[in-house]
């Protein structure tokens, strides 16, 4: 098994095991919508076996970062068609990224209205608006009812996303945003049905699990999770426990697949609890996706220590849009320019050169 061996994802036969990971890019300029530029810059990286989709959020609550998709209007559903169907065009598969970034979001985003989140810890530093960077707040806690009616907005943005022509979805439970905010313990001190225990903490996803695979098929649904994470000021006490519990839980689901974080340079930084990717793959039966820093070389070892069946590459596909082809030739990579990770034109975006003769 290496990264060209093809591989069944859910009902799906991809055509290699280099998956595009879900990259922030901020190129939506009006309300939320997917436009052209973006329908180029994802038909150009059709060559992965899988798109997963930049985070999309769910409703106007989920909103925590300037010029970024929504996925919960007609008309951002008829902007994400026009995306889908490029994709399709090149021969590719694409799923989307459920989004909703709970704390890390600012009262300017939501007509004066705090952030929301499972208790009232505010994140330390700063987040960018449309009127530039300003200092995190304290969220306001969600009730038990609101988190129910979360749970639908996240069906609703998986139906939405099957009728915008995704082949499936992937619901983003890493990097502190929402469900990822009710596994910790450093920010979930909840006493209720949703806090305290691991049980209890990880009751939030399981529901929004099992709602969205029953609305649109568990073979068309994935997750992703960051176990080892401190990005948006993120800390548990125990996340090998922790996490291994909520991989063995997502069996009995039948996902298409479980997506995983691996410890990045930053986390080690920051005194990340490191969770060694064996653990969750002793922990989950099927189908695991690696991300984190991999190239060629450590994604094939990878694989062929059974580790991980697929390798997502963020910011090699970012600048790379025939990544596979290049990995083929064992050719130059492209670097990424850094300075246009979060602008708003093609620039950095849809003008990365292919490799034709390389």
């Amino acid at each position: 098994m290496n990264l060209f061996s093809p591989i069944k994802i859910g009902n799906y036969n991809l055509k290699n095991r280099i998956f595009m990971a879900p990259l922030t890019r901020c190129r939506c300029l009006e309300n939320n919508v997917p436009n052209d530029l973006m329908a180029t810059y994802y038909a150009q990286r059709a060559s992965a076996g899988l798109i997963i989709s930049e985070g999309t959020q769910i409703s106007t609550q989920g909103i925590g970062y300037p010029y970024t998709p929504g996925i919960h209007t007609a008309e951002q559903v008829k902007g994400w068609k026009k995306v889908t169907d490029a994709v399709h065009k090149e021969d590719g598969k694409i799923f989307l990224q459920l989004w909703h970034v709970g704390r890390i979001s600012h009262s300017s985003y939501h007509e004066g209205k705090l952030p929301v989140a499972p208790s009232a810890i505010k994140p330390s530093g700063q987040i960018a608006t449309y009127e530039g960077m300003k200092d995190f707040e304290t969220p306001r806690v969600l009730s038990v009812d609101e988190i129910k009616e979360i749970v639908q907005e996240y069906v609703n943005g998986a139906k939405n996303a099957i009728e915008a022509g995704f082949d499936g979805v992937e619901i983003h439970a890493a990097n502190g945003y929402l469900l990822d905010q009710f596994l910790r313990d450093g920010t979930n001190v909840r006493k209720d049905e949703y806090g305290s225990s691991i049980q209890n903490r990880s009751r939030f996803l399981f529901e929004v699990v099992e709602a969205v695979s029953n609305k649109i098929g568990a073979e068309k649904t994935g997750i992703r999770l960051s176990p080892s994470g401190t990005f948006n000021d993120m800390t548990d006490s125990n996340p090998q426990k922790h996490f291994a519990y909520v991989c063995e839980k997502l069996n009995a689901f039948n996902l298409a697949y479980v997506h995983i974080i691996d410890a990045l340079e930053g986390d080690i930084k920051h005194g990340a609890n490191v969770v060694e990717l064996s653990v969750l793959r002793d922990a989950y039966n099927g189908v695991l996706i690696a991300n984190g820093g991999y190239d060629k070389f450590k994604a094939n070892d990878t694989l062929e220590k059974h580790l991980a069946n697929a390798i997502s590459f963020g910011t090699l596909f970012l600048a790379n849009p025939d990544l596979p082809e290049r990995f083929k030739r064992n050719s130059v990579l492209n670097k990424a320019d850094e300075n246009t990770f979060y602008t708003q034109d093609e620039k950095g975006y849809t003008d990365y050169p292919f490799c034709l003769s390389c």
